[in-house]
């Protein structure tokens, strides 16, 4: 576990949000942020979060959405009980289950849920440098296939459940060929909503949106442009207005229909 002396205490939209992180291992930045924001989960529905970490993502949807019934699976027991902790610091009742998503916990395979939220390891296994940080080389790098993650959150989704993603963009077509597996119980509906850090760039990440057993056709919209200016400048705060409501003041960043 963490001890006081490994963790900093970090602001989320805009301080609302007030997050325990290690200061060496996986820390959240803006894409739990925004997959939150993503999720169109509404008062008195269920929301499982794949991976959880620290509890970034939940917090965030709990914070902007009242009267949810959340859920967090994490892997790494550390990050469980800091998800614990930071949901009770900001008065978010958040249950955290420890289990591997490969192998689910009988408690959460006895469960359905309106909606599936999860930020999967951005690296595939055996490419780039691996982290020094054990706990931030879990987080980030790919032990269980991506389609698995998909699949896993398809198979814990009511019948016309909501499955939100966020990725890198290169991985996109990994979680297309995720969705389209289980016959009438694939995510069919899918939106795609390009990340770009500034207009003409090519995006960085993907929210993916899919519903259960939808029919509705595949929409590609157009780019979500973080940052106005055309170059970054570190003096400057250039959050374009809509980046500014989510990430500053947790709005809500619709993406299905």
């Amino acid at each position: 576990m963490f001890g006081p002396g490994d963790l900093t205490l970090d602001k989320f939209l805009d301080g609302r949000l007030m997050v325990a992180q290690p200061r060496h291992g996986y820390r959240a930045a803006m894409d739990p942020v925004l997959l939150g924001a993503a999720c169109p989960a509404r008062p008195g529905e269920s929301v499982l979060e794949l991976g959880c970490g620290a509890g970034v993502a939940s917090l965030c949807l709990g914070w902007r959405v009242p009267d949810l019934a959340l859920t967090g699976l994490e892997l790494q027991p550390a990050y469980a009980q800091l998800a614990r902790d930071n949901a009770a610091r900001n008065g978010i009742a958040l249950q955290v289950v420890e289990g591997d998503l490969a192998q689910m916990p009988a408690g959460l395979r006895a469960q359905s849920f309106d909606h599936v939220i999860a930020n999967p390891p951005y690296f595939a296994a055996g490419g780039g440098t691996a982290s020094t940080d054990p706990g931030r080389e879990i987080a980030q790098r790919e032990a269980t296939p991506l389609a698995l993650w998909v699949q896993q959150g398809l198979r814990r989704l009511r019948p016309g459940g909501w499955i939100t993603l966020i990725q890198n963009a290169d991985r996109l077509p990994d979680l297309l060929a995720g969705l389209a597996q289980g016959g009438d119980k694939a995510g069919g509906s899918i939106s795609v909503l390009p990340i770009t850090p500034r207009a003409g760039r090519p995006a960085g990440r993907v929210l993916v949106q899919a519903r259960k057993g939808g029919r509705g056709p595949f929409r590609l919209l157009a780019p979500l442009v973080l940052h106005s200016a055309p170059d970054h400048a570190a003096d400057a705060e250039d959050l374009t207005d809509i980046a500014q409501s989510v990430l500053r003041r947790g709005g809500n960043l619709r993406i299905s229909n």
